[in-house]
């Protein structure tokens, strides 16, 4: 059986569509902060790793 459903209004499209950009501007939007915020996480992490692992090679050669 086929469900019957009223036929939207030029004004429901519209608002719907508005609905659509909003959102896709939201979650774009969203989606730079994410990649922002993740990648300085990474450049602090790399620094991090990097300062450690040169910290501790050197510490390994003097021990040596």
């Amino acid at each position: 059986m086929e469900k019957l459903r009223p036929k939207r209004t030029k004004i429901e499209d519209k608002v719907v569509g508005t609905y659509q950009k909003i959102e896709e501007g939201v979650v774009g939007a969203y989606q730079n902060i994410e990649d922002a915020v993740v990648g300085t996480y990474q450049k602090i992490e790399d620094k991090f790793v990097k300062r450690f692992l040169e910290v501790e090679e050197d510490s390994n050669q003097t021990n040596k």
